[in-house]
């Protein structure tokens, strides 16, 4: 008797084709301005006999950025160019999540295609240290940026509209929101990130005040 994970199966309103599912993998092979290849459309085609796909962290804006060549989903053509690969995913049968990830401290300048400093809930640098093309290697994390108490809804919207441009633009099934890792809404959730005395921060019903929102 064949194992039941290759029957199918639902998830909510979805129909798939087995259970398996595909975990999130930063794969770094997007183009300088967060634009998706034919790497990646071969990479997603080839795994698409899993029931769903997740696809790996994606930065709803550029300030979202921390890793190098890490694809976005904000900008016409990064839009255009997930259209393509969900496509192919779902001519072959599967469903394809995009996991949407801002970075927040976890980022450094040479990474991103903006000037500004990466933010956080608080001032706090990240421990360790993160890779660049520009250095060829390893360099620490810098001090990000607090955000000011009206930054943060903007945030939100950001990650409001990269659902959006991923659903209802780019094709994708659905999104599943990064909020764990260290990444900025783990930060806002964390005791050693997020330092605020204001209404995302202190007591538990603040931290998790930017997370429900988003």
């Amino acid at each position: 008797m064949a194992s039941k994970l290759f029957l199918p199966g639902r998830i909510g309103s979805l129909s798939l084709a087995n259970k398996f599912v595909m975990a999130p993998l930063t794969r770094s092979r997007a183009d300088p301005m967060g634009v998706p290849g034919d790497i990646t459309l071969d990479y997603y085609s080839q795994r698409a006999g899993a029931g769903m796909i997740i696809a790996e962290g994606t930065q709803p804006s550029f300030m979202g950025q921390g890793y190098c060549r890490t694809p976005g989903i904000h900008t016409d053509d990064q839009i255009a160019a997930w259209r393509r690969i969900t496509d192919a995913v779902h001519s072959k049968g599967a469903k394809i999540f995009l996991q949407i990830m801002h970075a927040g401290r976890i980022a450094h300048h040479d990474n991103r295609q903006v000037p500004d400093d990466p933010v956080a809930p608080s001032a706090i640098a990240a421990k360790g240290e993160m890779y660049t093309d520009k250095a060829q290697g390893m360099v620490p994390m810098p001090t990000p940026r607090a955000l000011e108490t009206g930054e943060v809804p903007r945030v939100i919207d950001e990650f409001v509209a990269a659902s959006e441009n991923a659903v209802l633009k780019a094709g994708f099934d659905g999104v599943e929101l990064h909020a764990a890792n260290g990444y900025l809404l783990n930060q806002f959730l964390s005791t050693n990130s997020n330092a605020r005395d204001d209404i995302y921060g202190g007591a538990g019903s603040g931290r998790i005040r930017a997370g429900v929102g988003t």
